[in-house]
């Protein structure tokens, strides 16, 4: 295993490429405030994050990422258009798997620019892809806002499109909704009693709902049991479109192709034949560059375009080496009222010198 000095070295080493490549290198301090992480990802960050407490500024965590701090100062008062690096530690709790480090360094950079975006996924791609060098890795890419696209263009409720759309980084649950939705899968017993007109009311209230908070629930599931099913033909045509998995040239035929029966996909399909242009402008082979649609669900939760990601070809033991996207939402969340074209990607050094047999 590599020493902490000889990381941070090769950290270093990466964060100064992305300097000479235009990017200021900023600091977040360590600390950050739970209230923002706790605001975007819910409960379930504890789960992954160490959370202290201070007399004076309350819940803090152990940085967990460097994306969100970075995104909150430069929706402070950063430059239009910026770029920015850093190097440092995070921290990710675990608690099922020994063998998942739980504190390492990741070296980062990040674009946020209105004007090209296609050209602004291709730069931060680009500059990873030379960071990593001769390593042996495969490249793997993908674009959530293709899956979102065609949520939101289902001919159904909102109510059915925002739990969908909460769902889209936990395929099973997602999975679950669409089939029930369709009208695939029974309704439970309970659900059953409730659509038929029994109330609550006269049960025990246990947890912090009260009654009225109870009813709305019980209205929403009645107006939800009116809705009608989602055609079973755009099921099939959202199972297509989540099992392709080719050469970025043959996923964008495929991707055309449902765009014919899926139209509102053609924007977020033009953005990736756009991203597919400015990667060979950059000098990337994108005739082997694989594209999987499905690629970024379980764990990119703040991604909502491009992603991406590189491993090991023959160590399927080692984390990714680099992974990145593009994250516009995130910058509206964070930016009280403002927004602006986002996108960056994270290198872990120490893998990288595992990989290459450093001891």
């Amino acid at each position: 295993m590599p020493t902490r000095s000889q990381t941070n070295a090769k950290a270093a080493r990466l964060r100064a490429g992305f300097e000479a490549a235009g990017a200021r290198a900023v600091e977040p301090p360590i600390l950050q405030p739970a209230d923002t992480l706790l605001d975007l990802y819910g409960e379930d960050i504890r789960a992954r994050a160490y959370v202290t407490s201070d007399a004076l500024r309350g819940e803090q965590m152990l940085r967990p990422d460097f994306t969100v701090p970075v995104v909150q100062m430069h929706m402070a008062h950063g430059a239009d258009p910026a770029r920015y690096t850093y190097a440092g530690e995070v921290f990710r709790r675990q608690e099922h798997d020994p063998s998942r480090a739980n504190e390492y360094v990741q070296v980062g950079y990040e674009v946020f620019e209105r004007e090209d975006p296609a050209a602004s996924d291709a730069e931060v791609f680009s500059l990873i892809n030379a960071g990593l060098g001769n390593l042996p890795v495969r490249a793997i890419t993908g674009d959530i806002g293709v899956l979102m696209a065609v949520v939101n263009g289902l001919n159904t409720s909102e109510l059915r499109k925002n739990a969908l759309m909460r769902h889209i980084w936990r395929p099973r649950r997602f999975r679950a909704l669409l089939e029930q939705y369709a009208g695939r899968t029974p309704i439970s017993a309970a659900r059953q009693s409730l659509l038929a007109g029994e109330t609550l009311s006269d049960a025990p209230l246990v947890g912090a709902r009260r009654q009225h908070e109870i009813d709305g629930r019980i209205a929403a599931l009645k107006s939800d049991a009116r809705t009608p099913p989602i055609a079973a033909k755009d099921v099939d045509l959202i199972t297509a479109l989540l099992g392709i998995s080719a050469a970025m040239p043959d996923a964008l035929e495929r991707l055309h192709d449902l765009s014919v029966d899926l139209p509102a996909i053609i924007p977020a399909v033009d953005r990736v034949e756009a991203r597919k242009d400015a990667l060979t402008a950059r000098g990337i082979d994108v005739s082997k560059l694989l594209f999987e649609a499905n690629y970024g669900r379980t764990s990119m939760e703040y991604y909502d375009g491009f992603v991406f990601g590189f491993k090991a070809t023959e160590r399927a033991d080692l984390p990714p080496l680099a992974t990145g996207g593009r994250y516009d939402a995130l910058t509206r969340q964070l930016g009280g009222g403002r927004e602006i074209p986002a996108v960056g990607g994270v290198m872990r050094p120490g893998v990288m010198l595992e990989l290459e047999g450093v001891e």
